[in-house]
């Protein structure tokens, strides 16, 4: 970070935590919790994917509506699931296939914290079953999916709150940087730096018989079906292409979408993604591994997306994990512990602050309050969240247009934002969405 600001002029540093910020960025009135509690209207609640991020979101969930269901296909997470005094308090059923879930007529709304290739599916059938749905992220696993989970979201009505908790949580320093940047106090924009550090290489790792607990050919779901590794599966999935993108979807879900926001590009995407640097733990032949034991998502690159507004976006692993913001007049560099100003921002934190409105307006006339409160808010009012399916999807491009560009050697690709396409490059544009297994489809 010091590189960055080392010829700064009128630096600040606030922390998440300091009490100079709090009077800013602080919830106002009663929260979802107090009011969910005094009007008795808790809804009632399924778990679909019991690890760890799953059940950390149940358990903020449980705040506001209780459960009655917990699903997994691993046997030892689903009745983990059940034990926690949070989540099933030893009462709720448990089930292996997530469909039984979506068939019970008591269930208002679902959790989704399975591994990345699931949630796609998973959200679909649980809109089209007339649940509300809170999923993790990245919601999908190619740019297509995106677009299906967009089209049923709009034909239901159902409310999907997308798990990129930077919008709401972590004190609420991101919002605060979003509204500085689209408030102009650095400025114009030029540049936008999204690092989200790089993923571990591993391998070769031993083929063996799946646990006797594990379901492998439901956890495959619609990826290929191959023979069970462990290091394939729970926390080490995304280092798998077959299951997610990476840190460029992992991380870039979080800090690209937090750029995009701010820079006013959240309803469209980049027009064209650019590698400057790549790094892999294996080889890659027409845009596949040429091995199938060891990691294969990039450990290092250096990804350049340009938008029609003429702003740079450096999506990079070998920074400061955080996002940086450069203007004409000024820096922003936010990450989850802190915000540093420089110029002009700094006078906009204390001589001049962001309106209330615009902090608003970003959340979409809701409260300055949690993400998951968010998610309940908008279950009782029938309002769109401020993590939503369209927007998630929209930065979730650039994510994925830039693995695209990876794994095909590292080309250049022109990217049509209204008619969602590559431009000139019929391979590039295969990669759009992938072959899946049958009885796995996504399907609208």
């Amino acid at each position: 970070m010091a590189s960055r600001f080392a010829h700064r002029r009128e630096f600040l540093r606030v922390t998440a935590a300091s009490p100079l910020l709090m009077p800013l960025i602080m919830p106002t009135g009663r929260t979802m919790a107090d009011e969910t509690k005094s009007k008795n209207e808790r809804p009632r609640l399924g778990l679909i994917g019991c690890g760890g991020q799953g059940s950390g979101d149940a358990r903020g969930a449980s705040q506001y509506g209780d459960f009655l269901a917990v699903c997994d296909v691993d046997k030892n997470h689903v009745d983990r699931a059940k034990r926690d005094p949070r989540i099933g308090k030893a009462k709720a059923d448990t089930y292996e296939d997530y469909r039984k879930v979506l068939d019970r007529k008591d269930i208002d709304a679902v959790i989704i914290g399975t591994p990345d290739h699931w949630h796609t599916k998973i959200c679909i059938d649980a809109m089209k079953a007339g649940k509300d749905v809170y999923c993790e992220k990245p919601l999908t696993l190619t740019i297509d999916e995106g677009k299906k989970l967009g089209a049923v979201a709009k034909s239901t009505g159902r409310v999907v709150q997308v798990g990129t908790q930077q919008r709401s949580d972590h004190n609420r320093v991101f919002l605060l940087a979003v509204a500085l940047v689209r408030a102009g106090r650095i400025g114009r924009v030029r540049k936008v730096t999204a690092a989200i550090g790089g993923a571990p290489s591993g391998g070769p790792f031993a083929k063996e018989a799946p646990p006797a607990v594990l379901n492998w050919d439901m956890w495959l779901g619609q990826a290929p079906k191959v023979d069970y590794i462990k290091q394939r599966c729970h926390s080490e999935f995304r280092w798998w292409y077959e299951y997610s993108g990476g840190k460029l979807t992992d991380w870039g879900a979080h800090h690209v979408d937090i750029g995009q926001w701010a820079i006013g590009q959240e309803n469209t995407g980049p027009t064209s993604i650019e590698v400057v640097t790549k790094e892999f733990p294996v080889e890659f032949k027409n845009g596949l591994p040429t091995v199938d034991d060891r990691y294969n998502t990039p450990t290092g690159f250096l990804v350049r997306a340009k938008f029609a507004n003429n702003v740079e976006m450096n999506i990079r692993h070998d920074t400061e994990n955080g996002v940086l913001f450069e203007g004409t007049g000024g820096k922003i560099f936010v990450t989850r512990d802190r915000i540093d100003l420089q110029g002009g921002a700094v006078d906009g934190l204390y001589k001049n602050p962001v309106p209330d409105s615009l902090l608003v307006e970003l959340r979409k006339g809701k409260r300055v309050d949690g993400h998951m409160a968010n998610f309940f808010e908008c279950v009782r009012d029938r309002s769109v969240p401020v993590s939503d399916v369209w927007t998630h999807h929209r930065a979730l491009t650039t994510c994925h247009l830039a693995n695209i560009a990876l794994r095909l050697g590292g080309r250049k690709l022109t990217w049509d934002p209204a008619k969602e396409e590559i431009v000139g490059d019929a391979e590039a544009n295969g990669w759009l969405t992938r072959p899946q297994r049958a009885g796995y489809e996504v399907t609208v």
